[in-house]
């Protein structure tokens, strides 16, 4: 077996079932679920019947590339979205289709990371928030890398400092992962900061993936986060040289079991990346592709889902600021919250009194210099309805009010 399998540590949901385990719930409640950021709006319907209307591309075996209207759709898309030069993005050779970023993240990793080191040479590095989405990690270590966590901490609006960054972790690294809008934190990169690590990568030469599957989840109508090709854009590198980013319908759209999503970027990045695939053998099935289309063709379903999230929040914040401080985030329908005892007992005594299931955030975060960002944080995912949104805020309340005793 693959000796690197032992360095994984259990999944973050398997670490909660397993304290939830320890206890048992109250049953004078009815059980919410706040833990795993899985949408639970209704799927666009429009969707739904082109996928159903193309059951019988089944029939066909897909292409690892893509059909091109797919690809033609997301460069549109892209192109709107992010402000970019028109005609930058060649959709044949920028795009890639992926079932879902979560796997294209870790086979990305793989096909990037030269793992060709002598024997006794440091081992080429992943350098990656912390907290962090946890398939950064273990793509690290399976990639035969190390992974680097830089803290998100609140004193730097929960951005990673990169400028305390020492110049040898810079020339050892390999990749550099961002999440922006982050998870769990929400917070945005800012422009400045893009395009200092942009110039960074040329300086060290590595490679930038950005994580940008919350970007369609903020409050703001007149200031939508910007991306990494956005700032490239603004830097007048339309070639996107060492810059790639991940997006995703799942949550844009609500429909995450459709596995819909692509990376985009650097040219010389994606013809590696397609070569890699092909072996890999992840095609998206074409009724997907087909319906995926549809949904990035349409903007109107994403305005009204965030309308959705920014009626949770405004309800959700003022019942939690009366006992615990509840911050609107940049962006990403999660809050980051304090809380008054370690985090696993707070997450295990609310899941016993309560029935409400928060994910701790030490789970999210590994301990680096003794300083761990998700200690006594909580994650919660405004995923449920709005009515049960506040049921579960209310009750969060009041068992933080019963803290205090």
């Amino acid at each position: 077996m693959n000796s690197d399998l032992n360095k994984l540590q259990p999944y973050p949901f398997e670490k909660l079932n397993q304290l939830k385990s320890e206890v048992t719930p109250c049953s004078d409640y009815s059980p919410i679920a706040l833990s795993i950021g899985e949408p639970k709006h209704d799927s666009p319907s429009f969707v739904l019947e082109e996928l159903t209307k193309q059951l019988g591309k089944l029939a066909v075996y897909p292409s690892t590339k893509g059909i091109p209207e797919l690809r033609q759709s997301i460069c549109n898309w892209l192109t709107k979205r992010f402000k970019l030069a028109p005609a930058s993005l060649d959709p044949e050779q920028h795009v890639l289709p992926v079932n879902g970023t979560r796997e294209a993240i870790f086979s990305l990793t793989q096909a990037v990371i030269n793992r060709s080191s002598k024997e006794g040479e440091a081992l080429p590095l992943v350098v990656s928030p912390n907290p962090f989405y946890q398939i950064y990690e273990g793509a690290a270590f399976l990639a035969g890398a190390e992974p680097h966590f830089l803290p998100c901490l609140e004193d730097n609006h929960y951005t990673p400092d990169f400028d305390a960054v020492a110049p040898e972790v810079w020339q050892r690294c390999q990749l550099l992962f961002l999440c922006s809008p982050g998870n769990p934190t929400g917070a945005v990169i800012p422009s400045e900061t893009l395009k200092k690590l942009i110039l960074l990568a040329d300086q060290y030469d590595f490679i930038i993936a950005s994580d940008e599957c919350y970007s369609e989840i903020y409050c703001d109508e007149s200031c939508p986060p910007i991306g990494l090709l956005q700032a490239c854009a603004e830097m007048n590198r339309h070639n996107y040289e060492r810059c790639v980013v991940f997006h995703s319908l799942s949550k844009r759209s609500n429909l995450p079991g459709l596995r819909s999503g692509f990376v985009a970027g650097d040219a010389r990045i994606m013809e590696q990346f397609l070569r890699y695939r092909t072996y890999h053998g992840c095609a998206m099935p074409i009724q997907h592709q087909l319906a995926s289309i549809a949904a990035w063709d349409d903007e109107s379903h994403v305005v009204e889902n965030r309308s959705f999230y920014r009626e949770k929040f405004s309800t959700v914040i003022p019942i939690l600021n009366e006992v615990m401080t509840a911050e609107q985030t940049d962006a990403s329908f999660y809050l980051w919250l304090k809380t008054p005892i370690r985090d696993d007992l707070f997450a295990q005594q609310l899941f016993q009194e309560k029935h409400v299931t928060v994910l701790p955030g030490r789970y999210l975060s590994r301990t680096v210099d003794g300083v761990n960002p998700g200690e006594n944080r909580v994650r919660l995912a405004l995923v449920a309805p709005l009515k049960e949104c506040i049921d579960a805020a209310e009750r969060i309340r009041d068992f933080a009010k019963s803290l205090e005793k």
